[in-house]
């Protein structure tokens, strides 16, 4: 029952979109029924798969470098409160600069490439990411650094032995943050280097459905863009259970 009730609020929603569209007579280039959109996705069948790929293919590869910058940004951050007050700042200035304003920028500096997508979708999706491991680390028990101090560990064996294995659970949120902020990330960026890339991510297929007035195959690929991000916060929560599994011994 409680699986089958997404299904049952998804169909009402589909069945109320349509009566909608039929009752108010609105035209197809402004909002066509679901049935026109999914006739759209399978004329368009090809293309969106290969759009698929390429902004899976960007919003994986983002989300792994983002999780390999986090532990090294979030270690020196944590290392000490003159390192954290230096550089935080920083951190968080990455995330306030609106990407629509740095993307352009980005461009001359780096081409009409998929490694500015790259970029881009590291930059939205690090701060989430670092922000919430770095409230792990420093959140070791009193007692716990008491203890270390009265034994003369050192700072780095204190990151790696005792605030790190404090820090999982907050470092696994915070990949689950950027999974779909990464796809976000990679579909904004398509937006901007459409032109100049060799692969065609739903970023591009948008734009050009846009231009089109293709509003049916621009839903599809909405719709296929949600669908991305919900199967990457899934692979990402059910590996972080599995690894909780094995080394953790969780259930």
């Amino acid at each position: 029952m409680r699986r089958a009730l997404p299904v049952v609020v998804g169909a009402l929603f589909l069945a109320a979109w349509t009566i909608a569209v039929r009752a108010a007579d609105v035209p197809p280039i402004v909002l066509p029924t679901p049935v026109q959109c999914v006739v759209a996705a399978w004329e368009n069948a090809g293309e969106l798969a290969r759009g698929f790929a390429s902004t899976a293919g960007a919003s994986v590869a983002g989300l792994v470098i983002a999780a390999i910058a986090t532990g090294g940004i979030a270690t020196a951050l944590a290392s000490s409160r003159w390192v954290h007050r230096a550089l935080f700042p920083y951190v968080l200035w990455l995330q306030t600069v609106p990407v629509v304003a740095v993307a352009p920028l980005l461009i001359v500096w780096s081409g009409y490439s998929f490694r500015t997508v790259l970029i881009v979708t590291v930059m939205v999706c690090l701060f989430p990411m670092v922000n919430a491991t770095v409230l792990g680390l420093q959140r070791v028990r009193g007692e716990h650094l008491d203890l270390w101090r009265i034994y003369g560990g050192s700072n780095s064996r204190r990151l790696l032995s005792l605030a790190w294995p404090t820090a999982v659970p907050d470092f696994v949120g915070g990949l689950k943050t950027g999974a779909p902020l990464a796809v976000i990330g990679a579909i904004v960026a398509e937006f901007f280097v459409a032109n100049g890339t060799g692969g065609v991510g739903l970023g591009t297929l948008m734009t050009a459905y846009r231009m089109r007035a293709r509003t049916d195959a621009l839903i599809a690929a909405v719709v296929l863009s949600g669908v991305l991000g919900l199967a990457l916060y899934a692979a990402v929560d059910r590996g972080s259970r599995r690894v909780a599994r094995r080394w953790l011994g969780a259930e």
